[in-house]
């Protein structure tokens, strides 16, 4: 991760090597074909084809800086024919690019893809001629898929708080990122964490300051989920998570409500704002009951289509109550008539099955017919 190129794309190249080995001979090209690899790439990538790119910046915590600038397909095209790998990218693909060809495969009404996990970032199908970047570029199908980078998304409306700011101050990438640190798996725990250390400081409802309030990250979103979801009398789970985690003994029940409390709150202004993101684009392309953000039509007078948005991500697949308010947050913004034809359909893998369905479209010898397993 902060290595060299060389590094990162030879282990690449390496693990592909042991992948292939193991696999057998089963899946073996005919012997005048070369492999095809689907390449899912997940950084901010300006894209040159559907096969190349390079690289703007790093997110998540890499860091090699000689590789920002660079071509992504080249470097590990190096690492392929270094190892004397017969491999060629058929496919560059960000992870939301990826959710959506399988939200696509699976539904032909998927118009978008969002990922809600870890980190969270979305992607929609545009009209090319809507996409100030590419005037004068035409595509074949007159459509273009558009990888937002949403989490980077920045906006004084946004509702922050002193905690987000001294989150984002302390992070390993302050003033980056401010829309995915309001709404990710990544964040959210320590967001609580951080109102809890307040609250120690200013009252005595905890007892005595227990030092691992001051632990970043000590409280994960998981065990945040936890508490958040702890239906029992007593909250006995978060009574076990204070005191094995934050070690903070014998919290009373009332105060144990009030932890679940401020786990609500922040889960709920999370899913709202990625409704609010999801909104965002159904407005931009005509798909919240608009006809899109430059007709002047009236609601009245436009019939809704079916709408798909493919989602990825254990935030919004595991967490019973994120997922809730997030459907909450979107009939409350389209309303009951226009949200019953916005349908969110989970998918699983899409930065593998994806990326290979695409690279299989794009493959130079012609594809009878995919059948992922």
């Amino acid at each position: 991760m902060t290595g060299t190129s060389e590094d990162l794309f030879d282990f690449i190249a390496s693990a592909l090597q042991q992948f292939v080995e193991k696999e057998g001979n089963g899946s073996e090209p005919p012997p005048i074909r070369r492999r095809e690899l689907g390449f899912t790439f997940s950084f901010p990538v300006k894209q040159t084809s559907v096969s190349s790119g390079i690289l703007i910046k790093w997110t998540k915590g890499f860091a090699i800086e000689s590789m920002v600038g660079q071509e992504v397909t080249e470097s590990l095209q190096r690492a392929l024919d270094k190892r004397g790998l017969d491999m060629r990218v058929a496919a560059l693909v960000n992870d939301t690019v990826g959710t959506l060809a399988l939200g696509h495969y699976h539904d032909e009404d998927t118009v978008a893809a969002v990922i809600i996990g870890t980190g969270t970032n979305a992607c929609y199908l545009e009209r090319t001629d809507a996409i100030i970047k590419c005037q004068g570029l035409l595509t074949t199908s007159g459509g273009m898929v558009v990888n937002m980078e949403w989490g980077n998304f920045w906006s004084s409306h946004l509702p922050r708080t002193s905690y987000d700011i001294d989150l984002d101050a302390e992070s390993p990438n302050p003033n980056d990122q401010g829309f995915e640190k309001m709404i990710s798996g990544m964040y959210l725990g320590d967001i609580v964490r951080r109102v809890i250390l307040r609250m120690s400081e200013e009252s005595d409802i905890f007892g005595p300051a227990s030092s691992r309030l001051s632990m970043a990250f000590i409280l994960r979103t998981p065990l945040m989920a936890a508490m958040h979801e702890d239906d029992s009398p007593e909250l006995t789970e978060v009574a076990r998570i204070l005191n094995d985690v934050l070690e903070i003994p014998d919290v009373p029940l009332k105060v144990r409500k009030l932890i679940v409390k401020i786990c609500d709150v922040v889960t709920r202004r999370a899913a709202r704002l990625a409704a609010a993101g999801i909104v965002g684009i159904l407005k931009k392309i005509g798909r919240d009951g608009s006809g899109g953000i430059s007709s002047g039509r009236s609601r009245s007078d436009i019939r809704m289509r079916r709408t798909v948005v493919a989602i990825e991500g254990g935030l919004y697949s595991s967490y019973t109550l994120f997922r809730e308010y997030l459907h909450e947050a979107l009939t409350d913004i389209l309303g009951d008539d226009i949200a019953q034809h916005v349908i969110l359909m989970v998918t699983e893998d899409g930065s593998g099955i994806g990326a290979a369905l695409l690279a299989a479209s794009h493959s130079s010898y012609s594809v009878d017919t995919v059948q992922p397993l």
